[in-house]
């Protein structure tokens, strides 16, 4: 019997609107209202209600053997609650059922794991307090913006108390390795991996519409066919993804809701496969042995690396001015300052100035709003600079006040 570990990832950025360098010092509401409206509207009709309404009937029809786990970042909660709050109500009815787990991870889905081991700290506490709130759970498995991994961070995320971590099944670090066991992370050896089996991800992820790929068209029995398969060896099947994969990326129109519809009863029938949260598959299997990974890895890009975010001097300086500005932001202790510096921590901001293409270049042009790198740097460093200018005045008003009160 082999475990079907199946998580989601559910993200979306606070955007920023087109903010010229003479908005500065008058205008200082930095988001495009309009667009993050829309998108959301558009994605929870598209992708999280119907899908969720799915995952529901899917779990009541299976009596509670199909389970699933999600990550949603604190930033697109926030956004629920804005514009679509029956979104999070559907959220809240897949917690009620107790067959989905929720992850912690960052709250804003920053890079702070790359920048500051305070800041990480921070963002995952605000993160794990608004799922507690939110959810009624605690969460023990954590999962980091864009499967950042390398041991260090697995040790710093050991260290806030959390058991179990993701990260991509990467095949520089595997070598001859499955991703299809349970790992433990080389400093902390009580932290348990989940890797993501790429390919398998990937063929539901990415392919699942591509008339092109010679496995075209996708079924359940086929895609249960590679999970039973003897050269598909293992004790535990990660399937990472994002969770608009369904509606959004693979529209209505592709099928992919009826693939999914089908996959668990198929699965289920095999005799073969059973389905488990991160934390159930974790405590069921014992690690295999320990995952060296001494460099930063990720799920993103051929690679598997962090240059999508930070693989120029655009990306480099935009990260150096935003973290340089961390302790000035801790003194001002004001609900206003961090509510920005959250939204803007998030790491699409620099996917958007990526000058990566070739195989890569489809996937960032399709999550990108701006004509260039150079705009997104641009537009980005305007709203940063007037936010800059705010925080340096909020910090001389506030030595004022104590001058005066001394």
């Amino acid at each position: 019997m082999k475990t079907v570990c199946l998580y989601f990832q559910v993200h979306q950025p606070w955007r920023l609107k087109k903010y010229r360098f003479f908005n500065m010092g008058k205008d200082h509401n930095y988001l495009d209202d309009l667009a993050n409206r829309s998108i959301m509207q558009k994605v929870a009709r598209q992708c999280y209600l119907p899908m969720n309404a799915l995952l529901l009937k899917l779990i009541q029809e299976n009596k509670g053997k199909f389970r699933c786990s999600f990550s949603i970042t604190g930033i697109a909660v926030e956004q629920f609650k804005a514009y679509a709050p029956e979104v999070l109500d559907s959220f809240k009815a897949l917690a009620a059922t107790g067959c989905v787990e929720f992850l912690a991870e960052t709250y804003s889905h920053s890079l702070a794991a790359l920048a500051s081991k305070e800041d990480f700290a921070q963002q995952v506490k605000l993160h794990a307090a608004m799922i507690k709130k939110e959810f009624g759970v605690k969460p023990t498995a954590f999962r980091n913006t864009e499967l950042i991994y390398s041991d260090e961070i697995g040790a710093m995320v050991s260290e806030l108390g959390f058991k179990t971590m993701l990260a991509e099944g990467a095949r520089h670090i595997l070598g001859w390795k499955s991703p299809n066991y349970i790992y433990a992370n080389a400093i902390d050896q009580k932290m348990r991996l989940l890797l993501r089996n790429y390919k398998l991800s990937d063929d539901i992820a990415f392919r699942f519409s591509n008339q092109g790929w010679d496995e075209y068209p996708l079924t359940a029995d086929k895609y249960v066919s590679w999970l039973t398969a003897e050269d598909t060896p293992g004790e535990v099947i990660n399937l990472f993804m994002d969770y608009e994969t369904f509606g959004e990326h693979q529209g209505i129109e592709t099928g992919i809701f009826d693939f999914m519809k089908a996959l668990p009863k198929v699965a289920l029938g095999s005799g073969q496969l059973e389905f488990a949260t991160v934390s159930e598959a974790a405590k069921k299997y014992q690690p295999v042995s320990v995952l060296h990974c001494p460099h930063v890895m990720s799920w993103a890009d051929e690679e598997r690396d962090v240059t999508a975010w930070l693989g120029n001097e655009l990306q480099n300086e935009a990260f150096s001015k935003l973290y340089g500005l961390k302790e000035k932001i801790a003194k001002l202790k004001s609900a206003d300052f961090d509510y920005v510096w959250n939204f803007m921590q998030t790491s699409d901001h620099f996917y958007y100035m990526a000058t990566k293409w070739l195989s890569d270049g489809d996937v960032h042009s399709y999550f990108n709003p701006y004509d260039s790198a150079y705009d997104a740097f641009i537009n980005y460093m305007n709203v940063l600079s007037d936010f800059q200018i705010e925080v340096e005045k909020a910090l001389e008003a506030k030595s004022k006040r104590k001058s005066k009160k001394a």
